[in-house]
């Protein structure tokens, strides 16, 4: 297949948001409780919620910009490529990606929504869960709906309360929520609690696919402070095969087995090793630890009926497509964090699926989303107005930068590694701790 015959569906990008969101979605008894943007003599602008004070990193907002000017720093909307923050630029910033569709996770509510639920006084977060959602309902995915699949948060302090939320975004058409990996590290009983049942049981009548992004686990567990920044990045994705294996063998899984699980951004190349682990011990251990999956199903069955994954660049995985299930496997670009294959992913990606098949590249760039999401606009629109080639035909000059950052608040260069320790110091200034990652 050729590059430009791609059609590609991104199931992990991240929308920072616009500075006037919240105004005219909250009651005026609330408006100056509404989460808010303050600037730093420094010139730093953060958002601000119930004293809490939280910036957009640097690294969550690097697209057009070289990666020897990466760093913690906090961004200025004016210090970013406004398609990270102005929705009819996002969608010129997917044209020159070739990028038919998107779906979004948060930034400042933390990627799982998470914010409200730690924080905040609970009858106004919950006025703040629903504002946000009517935000990116109406604002973002609602300016194009053919090109973006919305996405939710929840009031998760409550199961009643987040259930009936997942049926309010459903109603209007949303069919996607994300929530942290482990939400006891938030305060709330684990995810295995019947606690929780009310939630699960909404999100499997309506079809609505659970997101769980990595980073989201209230922490990722650190040797020391003098591990390597860079260490602690590769160990972040570590925890996705540990929240899938914790809810393999969970009432959860068991209980609601018709239930989707999306593990976004951990990648793929892992799932082969983790499901013969799986495999081996249960076969060996269950008979005295009392396990059972069902009649005849296997980890193996259960991790394909249950579960989808996605990557960016992850060849080993696609070289062992057969043993994780094509069918489970999408795609994801992560605009605009740093990670992310922005601008020439489709390049990238075509190198990274040398050796599939076409059906196989059309089933992992856009058919195995389109169908676990209920994204219907390449079938009604055709596929051939949805392709790479397409939408790069529509471009006239395209400019593929970032805004420059002010010499005085820019990260340096040729520093010594940045160990773990030195990020805490760095955002110790501007966190109180508690969000995702």
């Amino acid at each position: 297949m050729d590059v430009g015959d791609l059609v590609l569906i991104s199931v992990d990008d991240h929308v920072i948001e616009p500075r006037d969101m919240f105004e005219g979605r909250v009651p005026e008894r609330y408006a100056d409780r509404a989460p808010r943007i303050e600037t730093d003599a420094r010139g730093n602008e953060f958002w601000v919620y119930e004293g809490r004070v939280l910036p957009n990193i640097g690294l969550g907002a690097v697209a057009g910009r070289p990666n020897t000017e990466w760093g913690f720093e906090p961004a200025r909307f004016d210090e970013m490529r406004s398609g990270c923050y102005v929705v009819d630029d996002r969608v010129r910033d997917m044209d020159i990606a070739g990028v038919m569709a998107s779906l979004c996770f948060p930034t400042f509510p933390t990627i799982s929504g998470a914010l409200f639920t730690f924080h905040g006084d609970r009858d106004i977060s919950a006025v703040m869960v629903r504002a946000y959602n009517d935000w990116h309902l109406e604002d973002w995915a609602g300016a194009h709906p053919d090109r973006f699949i919305p996405m939710g948060i929840l009031p998760l302090w409550d199961p009643a309360l987040a259930a009936a939320e997942v049926r309010r975004l459903a109603d209007r058409g949303c069919r996607a929520i994300t929530i942290p990996q482990h939400i006891n590290a938030y305060g709330q009983p684990p995810w295995q609690d019947p606690h929780w049942d009310a939630l699960w049981g909404a999100c499997v009548e309506l079809g609505t696919v659970v997101n769980v992004h990595i980073g989201t686990g209230g922490g990722v567990a650190v040797p020391s402070d003098l591990t390597s920044y860079l260490a602690y990045n590769v160990m972040v994705a570590n925890d996705t095969p540990r929240f899938a294996s914790d809810l393999m063998f969970s009432r959860v899984i068991q209980r609601f087995p018709e239930i989707t699980i999306a593990l976004s951004e951990g990648g793929i190349g892992w799932i082969p090793f983790l499901l013969e682990r799986l495999e081996d011990t249960y076969s060996r251990q269950r008979a005295w630890t009392g396990d059972d999956l069902g009649p005849g199903l296997t980890p193996t069955d259960v991790y394909r009926r249950n579960f989808v994954s996605c990557f960016i660049r992850d060849r080993f995985g696609i070289e062992n497509r057969h043993h994780i299930g094509v069918e489970t496997i999408t795609w994801e670009l992560d605009y605009p964090h740093s990670d992310s294959s922005w601008p020439d992913a489709p390049e990238q990606l075509l190198a990274q699926l040398d050796g599939c098949t076409d059906d196989e590249i059309d089933a992992i760039c856009w058919g195995n989303a389109a169908r676990v999401f209920g994204y219907d606009a390449v079938e009604r629109l055709g596929r051939d107005a949805c392709t790479v080639s397409a939408l790069r035909s529509g471009l006239d000059a395209v400019d593929l930068d970032a805004p420059k950052v002010d010499a005085g608040r820019a990260p340096m260069a040729g520093q010594e590694p940045i160990t773990y320790g030195d990020m805490k110091v760095r955002m110790a200034s501007v966190l109180s701790g508690g969000v995702d990652g």
